[in-house]
């Protein structure tokens, strides 16, 4: 299966489907979801996401782990990418026991809206839960993807991208996160390249969009 990606986003001028698409599918290293559950995680997967179509209208609701199974259902999802006064990205390590991707490096947090949530709400829910700050956040783009992982798992969203600054010292939630790190972005746009199976699929797909907006809008804030 091929990692596949379609923008829907306007505010930045995509790239062509045919030019970003991805060859080969996008695995992670964990072999079975039972192995990587952990307690907090177990709840999580109990939660329901919200289904779109591509134009993002709700379409209805499915649990979590069962929108992720059988070639995975496409739902609403966001990215969020914060960075300080110097320019630098602050990238999280995901818990190794996370459904999928357990391990791996990724933007400063990710996750879904819930039912009857607004994503203006969820975005400040989730960095609060995981990295125990909150910030102004902007949203940038949105974007269409689905990428497969050897647990049998497949991630299918529509990913709507926020940015913002925030220049103190997170505060780990362990359930999400195992740690975390501020990198030049150039230095970071190397490390992908050289070592990507470091990082998230959707963080590689997203990355040099991120980091092309960020160059021509170094205040996060404007």
């Amino acid at each position: 299966m091929q990692t596949k990606l379609l923008y829907v986003g306007k505010e930045i001028s995509p790239m062509s489907e045919d030019k970003m698409k991805m060859d080969g599918t996008e695995k992670d290293d964990v072999k079975g979801v039972d192995a990587m559950v952990g307690m907090g995680e177990e709840a999580g997967l109990k939660e329901e996401v919200i289904l779109v179509d591509e134009k993002d209208n709700d379409v209805g609701t499915e649990e979590k782990l069962a929108a992720h199974q059988d070639g995975g259902r496409l739902h609403r999802a966001f990215s969020i990418f914060v960075f300080d006064a110097d320019g630098k990205m602050l990238l999280q390590q995901r818990a190794g026991h996370k459904y999928h991707c357990g391990g791996l490096w990724t933007n400063t947090c990710c996750s879904h809206p819930r039912p009857g949530e607004s994503l203006e709400d969820a975005v400040h829910r989730k960095l609060k839960q995981e990295l125990g700050f909150d910030t102004e956040l902007k949203e940038i783009l949105s974007f269409v993807y689905r990428a497969g992982f050897e647990n049998g798992l497949t991630e299918h969203e529509l990913d709507h991208v926020f940015v913002g600054r925030f220049d103190g010292e997170p505060k780990l939630n362990p359930e999400e996160v195992r740690d975390f790190k501020w990198v030049d972005v150039e230095w970071l746009k190397k490390d992908v390249q050289e070592n990507p199976d470091k990082y998230t699929p959707w963080f590689k797909i997203i990355l040099e969009r991120v980091m092309e907006w960020h160059k021509n809008n170094m205040d996060v804030k404007k």
